[in-house]
């Protein structure tokens, strides 16, 4: 729209939600051949607020610069919010330092945290790349383009928006002190580890290319752990509890797709030498009398989903409220330190349910997954019941960026050090990878069981070789192996020098516990790129286990149709709406017979879920698992706050079935499958017209989307009945 050359380079990094983006863009009268980053900038802007204490935001601004700041503060706030090498920086270059809070424009207008055009026409109104009238004209223009499938609401949320920018924009003339504003020395916290401070702290702050190879360990690897030292602090509000309203069934903390909210138990003497401000109950439960409970939120690590306060059951009213993170991130903090250090209680609860199951610590903490992501969830779970000895195979998408980009890994550890062990082949090979790893740990303890058999049988205690029969004894029971181990460890080290057997023993004493084999991918993988693998490894017939996060859409990659996107829904290549039903690989993979299937959704039913990980696992066989999980790429009209409520609707109306398809049944001459869900009792369009993937079509093409609906919907009602007969109903 203008007669000027442009040109633009974007870095970004793997993070889902409020990830870094930073945009170098240059404008001129002639061609522009830089090969190069901008160096030298006449208008920065900065998005988050949260990044002014994180980056260098003025490195390279010129003097007489613009700088917008999207901040929630007020100008007289300023002076204690703004470090003070940036109040240098501003004064030195002679600044036009601009803020705007462009989160609560957003709020107001009822577009959640989506500030995108807000912060575009704060830079056409400062930038003088065009006439501002005209500006405006065209963004509108654009809205009405890039939002047509979102529907008009959407399209009419950002006008508005647009129109309340200039009125928001405010000039801050700052004071002369901020010349010589006093510079703090920076700290350098010691009880970070080394490679904290050594590696991840260097590439968070974007400064990874002055590394030198040498300082990285060999191999790709990363430890696990590393994302709970970022505390990026991206929510602007966050859930608090409210104690007397709780009823202690801990669903806040099963939903929270970034475990940031947990159930602690302490004794007295702990509640005693808390932080002022924790807030207890007494816990509910047998042989739990004695001690308290309360829920606490890591405000740095929430990101505001909401989830956690919408699944909340309490008819008392809900037991967590949503509060402006400024106000409670101190003091919330400070509690959550307190509680990391005290020792992991379950009380006399069982891990496999879901009240207990909370009481686990997640192993997989703070990724970086979207707000409200329905894919983290089962993962997180699964950690809470098998993390201390899981090894994860995980096909490229979504779930390998939120849970493996470098350097700051979610995946984590124990208090002892347990966690899952991680890796990441292709996209294509990763269920022959997964049973590849299956196989080598397999011939391991093959190995290890006949050193065993050997070292029994020699001079050794009598309560080594008592352990060691009833290591044999539960030789693939996962739990018990894992008990058996901490009694085993002390021993061998005391006796390992007794033989060459028992120091042999000793060396590879980790395959001890029995691995618990995970292949992890979503539905692009499963349904489609790996189908033939996967099929492959199901028919082996060997004891892995493979969990499906189904978004029926390739979320990774921007949304593309995938052999999982059901009928009418829209998508990249389906612009006109799946002409083709959604593929049923559970019924695909049950054909065989000896395979256990089942399909979830967490928050339709969740302890169903937690059942069928528990039956899965404990499967001497290939197990699947089918997960249905709510995704950005759906489109939710009430937002990803609603991720919960969309997978309890699509199993109330009938557009996803919960069942278990348990081989072991039928040697005990009963039916192996078993339907979870019920009878249908919503509509199945007003379950899909909430979704922008359907509700675009209804408007684009309707006749289409009569049309195609009407065949879903018959597509659905043929699966149940299917599905009935099968379960004998």
């Amino acid at each position: 729209n203008t007669d000027k050359y442009v040109q633009g380079f974007f870095a970004y990094d793997s993070k889902k939600t409020s990830g870094l983006t930073i945009s170098h863009l240059r404008f001129g009268n002639s061609p522009i051949q830089s090969t190069y980053q901008v160096i030298e900038a006449d208008y920065v802007a900065c998005h988050h607020p949260s990044y002014i204490y994180k980056y260098d935001v003025l490195k390279g601004i010129k003097k007489d610069g613009i700088f917008v700041l999207n901040c929630p503060f007020k100008e007289e706030e300023l002076e204690d919010k703004l470090p003070q090498e940036m109040k240098r920086e501003i004064f030195n270059n002679n600044v036009k330092f601009f803020i705007i809070d462009a989160n609560s424009i957003a709020q107001s207008v009822g577009l959640r945290m989506r500030i995108n055009m807000i912060m575009q026409t704060a830079f056409f109104k400062l930038s003088n790349v065009l006439p501002i009238d005209l500006a405006i004209k065209l963004l509108k223009e654009a809205i009405e383009k890039t939002y047509a499938k979102k529907g008009k609401d959407v399209i009419e949320m950002n006008n508005k928006a647009v129109d309340q920018t200039l009125s928001r924009l405010k000039e801050i003339k700052y004071p002369f002190s901020w010349r010589d504003a006093p510079l703090k020395e920076k700290q350098v916290d010691l009880s970070r580890p080394e490679f904290v401070r050594e590696i991840e702290d260097v590439m968070n702050a974007q400064e990874g290319d002055t590394l030198p190879v040498s300082k990285f360990i060999p191999g790709g690897i990363f430890p696990m752990g590393g994302a709970a030292y970022e505390k990026r602090g991206l929510a602007t509000s966050v859930s608090c509890w409210i104690e007397d309203k709780c009823i202690q069934c801990n669903q806040c903390a099963f939903v929270c797709p970034h475990a940031a909210i947990r159930p602690f138990l302490l004794t007295k003497e702990e509640v005693d030498k808390a932080p002022k401000g924790l807030k207890v109950i007494k816990s509910l439960g047998k042989g739990m009398e004695n001690l308290h409970f309360c829920i606490a939120i890591t405000p740095y690590d929430c990101t505001g989903c909401e989830n956690c306060v919408n699944v909340c059951p309490s008819p008392k009213g809900k037991a967590l409220e949503m509060k402006p993170i400024d106000e409670v991130k101190e003091i919330n903090a400070k509690l959550w330190e307190y509680l990391m250090t005290l020792p992991e209680r379950e009380g006399n609860m069982s891990k496999f349910t879901l009240k207990g199951s909370q009481f686990k610590k997640p192993l997989l903490e703070f990724s970086g997954a979207c707000a409200g992501c329905g894919e983290t969830p089962y993962v997180k779970l699964l950690t809470q019941l098998y993390g201390e000895r899981m090894i994860v195979a995980n096909a490229t998408g979504c779930s390998s960026i939120w849970g493996a980009s470098a350097p700051s890994i979610p995946y984590t550890t124990t208090k002892k050090g347990y966690g899952p062990a991680w890796a990441n082949s292709l996209f294509e090979d990763n269920a022959e990878f997964g049973f590849g790893i299956y196989l080598g740990e397999k011939y391991r303890r093959d190995k290890l069981k006949d050193l065993i058999i050997r070292s029994i049988n020699e001079n050794i205690s009598e309560g080594l070789k008592k352990l060691l029969n009833d290591l044999l004894e539960n030789y693939e029971n996962g739990e018990k192996t894992k008990d058996l181990f901490e009694k085993i460890e002390p021993v061998l080290e005391r006796e390992k020098d007794k033989s060459s057997n028992l120091m042999q023993i000793y060396k590879v004493k980790d395959l001890i516990v029995k691995p618990s084999v995970w292949i992890i991918g979503g539905d692009g993988w499963a349904y489609d790129i790996g189908y033939g693998g996967l099929d492959h490894v199901l028919a082996m017939g060997q004891n892995v286990n493979i969990l499906v996060l189904d978004t029926e859409v390739y979320s990774n990659t921007g949304m593309q149709s995938s052999k999982a996107t059901p009928m009418g829904s829209v998508a990249k290549f389906a612009a006109s709406g799946k002409k083709t039903q959604k593929k049923d690989l559970g019924l695909m993979a049950m054909s065989y017979g000896n395979i256990y299937v089942a399909s979830i959704c967490m928050g339709a039913d969740k302890i169903q879920a937690l059942k069928v990980f528990q039956e899965a696992e404990s499967y001497d066989g290939p197990s699947l698992i089918i997960a249905y999980a709510s995704c950005i790429g759906h489109g939710l009209k009430e937002g990803m706050s609603g991720s919960q409520n969309e997978e309890l609707e699509a199993v109330q109306s009938g557009y996803w079935f919960n069942y278990r398809f348990d081989p072991r049944l039928k040697e005990q001459d009963k039916n192996p499958f078993i339907l979870d869900s019920k009878e249908p009792s919503m509509d199945l369009e007003k379950f899909i017209e909430k979704q922008v993937r359907y509700d675009y079509l209804k408007k684009s093409h309707p006749e289409i989307a009569q049309e195609l609906f009407k065949q879903l919907k018959e597509g659905l009602k043929q699966k149940l009945k299917l599905y009935q007969k099968m379960a004998g109903q």
